[in-house]
């Protein structure tokens, strides 16, 4: 989360479960930072939900091929639990980019740090049998089983929901 120096430039809001705050298709103009919640990031595969990412406290959250871009997006961003969301508008964060080389290295970093993750997801999705993508998963984010509803889950694991109740019967 961005340090409180930017206070003025966000808006702090309080969102309900389930509030899409991202459209696919939409270009997005808002990078949120989570104060209080989680978000799942998903697509839709020919009817189905396939669900990509969800963040939590202290990170934040954007479709970031639109934000950076000014494309359509690729993802629907939605509030999985209740949210309260600070939310840094694209004039403003064009501006803190160009002028606020501590906010332009946060970012960088965070950019870099993500696309990291990105990276050992989609090898672990390639390679690794669906018990052991839940194993790690369980090693790595414990709370996420705990918060997340399980058809997501297992979306993000891609498998099934049965698939996973499998899984998780054979602990």
């Amino acid at each position: 989360m961005i340090n409180s120096g930017y206070d003025q430039l966000l808006q702090v809001i309080a969102v309900a479960a389930k509030t899409p705050l991202i459209r696919e298709g939409e270009t997005v103009q808002k990078l949120f930072f989570i104060k209080k919640g989680c978000i799942r990031v998903w697509f839709n595969h020919q009817g189905t939900d396939v669900t990509v990412q969800f963040f939590f406290e202290g990170e934040a959250a954007t479709s970031l091929e639109s934000f950076m871009n000014n494309e359509p997006s690729l993802f629907t961003i939605e509030a999985l639990e209740s949210c309260e969301l600070a939310v840094l508008q694209k004039g403003n964060f064009d501006q803190l980019m160009a002028d606020d080389l501590a906010f332009k290295d946060w970012f960088y970093g965070t950019a870099l740090q993500k696309l990291l993750l990105h990276g050992k997801r989609l090898l672990s999705l390639i390679k690794d049998k669906p018990a052991e993508r839940y194993r790690e998963l369980a090693r790595q984010q414990p709370e996420l089983l705990q918060r997340v509803p399980q058809r997501y889950i297992a979306s993000y694991l891609g498998i099934t929901p049965v698939s996973l109740s499998r899984i998780r019967n054979r602990k």
